[in-house]
Order: structure tokens, then C-alpha cells, then sequence
């Protein structure tokens, strides 16, 4: 094998090895807790989901609220006149002038304790449920947060393999033409530039969807949120 050809194989080699460091690449060291925290408290603002468990507590302590006092529902009061000059011989009072009457009823007094507890109890659960959900999209926005950030880190992993294949194919072109390699080996790079080229779009889409789904749980775009 003479050296050019040792030359054009030490190439191919080399683009193989770099492309294997870039594989290496982690994400880790761009993630920003603060950022994240952001991102987190801006989908509890504004995820409809959320609102809608707010909602549903807001309306539970209104019901536990009013059951508190639905015992007045059983007090009636009335009032009787009784004039100060009449004598009244079927029902004869002691009192003259305006007398007011009060009753309760038993059963609504009985039954305002239970009715109670049960409205405290639904109130709970409320906030049970919108506690469990208010961890659970925490959560989720740390998931896709993760994910985006390693759909950025393979885009940018595939993006230097497609310019380092590019720079082989110039490379094996220029050689190919002088006579000091095979077409073979330049059809091979060629093979390997469309193939990395591919996983670049598979790799922009990754990064796009990612980007999508973190979006639809924050209720507004990335570039608002600094």
C-alpha cells in the first residue's frame, strides 16, 4: 500500500474516531436548574389542567363553606302583634306589642354535622387531587425539559459528523480525480455523507417535537420564558 492510499485510509479512520468523541457529547452540563424552575412554575400558571384543579378546589371549599351554616336553613322566625288596648279571651297573652318566635328544626339540626363532614372531606380531596397533579406536571416539564436538552445535544453530535463526512468527500474527491484513490472508497464516503446527513434530520425532528411537547405544557414559547 503506498502512502497516499495509507494517507486517504489514516482520513477515513479519523473521521470514524471524531465522529465516535462527538458520540460521547452529554447533555448534562446544559441543563440550568434555575431555567428549569421557571419552566415549571410557568406551566403551573398557565397549563388549562391546571386552572382547572384550582377550580375545582376553589368550588369544594365553597360547598364545605356553606354547609357550615346550613343549620340556619331550620331556623324560622316569626313575630306576633299583640295590641296594647285588646283582650284576647280564646288565646290571652301576657305580653303586649311585638313578639318575636324562633324554631328550629331537629332534623335539619341532625342531619348538618354529617353533611358537613362529608363537604369537608370532598374539600380534602380537592386538594389531594390538585397537589398530586401540581408534582405530576413537575414532573412531566422535567422530562421533556431532559429530552430537549439531549434532542439539541444529538442535532449538534450529527451536524459535526455531516461536516466532518463533507470534508472527507472534498478531500477523497480531489484525490479520486488525481488518480490517488480508488472509487470505491470515494463512493463509500459518499454513502457515509448521505447516511449522516440522514440522521441530522431524524435529529432535527427529535429536536423540534421535543421542543413542541415542552411548549404545550408551558403554554407559551421558550424565547419568552428568560
Amino acid at each position: 500500500m503506498n502512502k497516499k492510499i495509507k494517507k486517504i485510509c489514516f482520513l477515513l479512520a479519523f473521521t470514524v474516531f471524531t465522529n465516535h468523541l462527538y458520540a460521547q457529547e452529554s447533555f448534562i452540563k446544559d441543563i440550568s436548574y434555575p431555567y428549569l424552575e421557571k419552566l415549571i412554575a410557568t406551566a403551573k400558571k398557565n397549563y388549562p389542567e391546571v386552572k382547572l384543579r384550582q377550580s375545582q378546589v376553589n368550588a369544594a371549599k365553597s360547598t364545605y363553606n356553606q354547609t357550615k351554616f346550613a343549620w340556619l336553613d331550620g331556623l324560622t322566625a316569626s313575630y306576633i302583634y299583640s295590641p296594647q288596648n285588646s283582650i284576647n279571651l280564646a288565646t290571652p297573652t301576657i305580653f303586649k306589642g311585638y313578639q318575636l318566635a324562633l324554631s328550629l328544626s331537629i332534623g335539619q339540626l341532625l342531619k348538618n354535622p354529617s353533611a358537613t363532614h362529608v363537604a369537608k372531606e370532598n374539600y380534602k380531596i380537592a386538594e389531594y387531587q390538585q397537589s398530586e397533579y401540581l408534582l405530576n406536571i413537575e414532573a412531566q416539564v422535567k422530562r421533556f425539559y431532559f429530552a430537549y436538552l439531549e434532542a439539541q445535544a444529538e442535532l449538534r453530535l450529527r451536524s459535526n459528523a455531516v461536516l466532518d463526512a463533507e470534508g472527507a468527500v472534498k478531500q477523497l474527491k480531489y484525490a479520486f480525480q488525481k488518480g490517488e484513490t480508488t472509487f470505491q472508497i470515494y463512493n463509500e464516503q459518499l454513502n457515509s455523507l448521505y447516511n449522516q446527513n440522514s440522521f441530522k434530520v431524524q435529529a432535527e425532528l427529535a429536536t423540534f417535537t421535543a421542543k413542541t411537547n415542552l411548549e404545550e405544557l408551558l403554554g407559551t414559547k421558550l424565547e419568552e420564558i428568560k
